[in-house]
């Protein structure tokens, strides 16, 4: 797997990652800093019938106040684990913490969240009715 940042040419293949429109995708790749996992064309786990190169997953991230704030990770567990690398290693390079909003039912990136040391802080805002757990790691 290789991470590299997103062009706007991903923002068919992140809406069907995330369930949502193209152009919603668009204007995350302009709005924040939106990187990509893709399957790298040396990977050992590939299958035959995959392509390299083929996305999957992304995480986007702003920073504002001190923090950096995960807007969005999508992707199988492992593929999170990797992605949620990207904003922490910012964060501590800039002496910032991350918050991330994980939606209850996404326990693949609860379990990045675990594994890359967020401390749940308490419920988050819930989005188009479904409730949101917070996460926080210190910088």
């Amino acid at each position: 797997m290789q991470i590299r940042d997103a062009v706007e040419a991903d923002a068919d293949r992140m809406a069907e990652l995330a369930d949502g429109p193209p152009d919603v995708m668009r204007n995350l790749v302009h709005d924040r800093t939106v990187r990509i996992a893709e399957r790298a064309t040396d990977d050992s786990d590939a299958d035959d019938d995959s392509e390299s190169g083929e996305i999957l997953g992304f995480v986007s991230f702003d920073a504002r106040e001190r923090t950096v704030h995960v807007t969005q990770l999508e992707g199988d567990p492992e593929v999170c684990d990797r992605l949620l690398e990207e904003p922490v290693r910012f964060a501590r390079g800039e002496g910032m913490a991350v918050e991330l909003l994980v939606p209850e039912p996404e326990d693949a990136i609860r379990t990045a969240a675990a594994d890359a040391g967020f401390d749940q802080v308490g419920s988050g805002p819930r989005f188009d009715g479904t409730p949101t757990i917070k996460y926080r790691l210190e910088g």
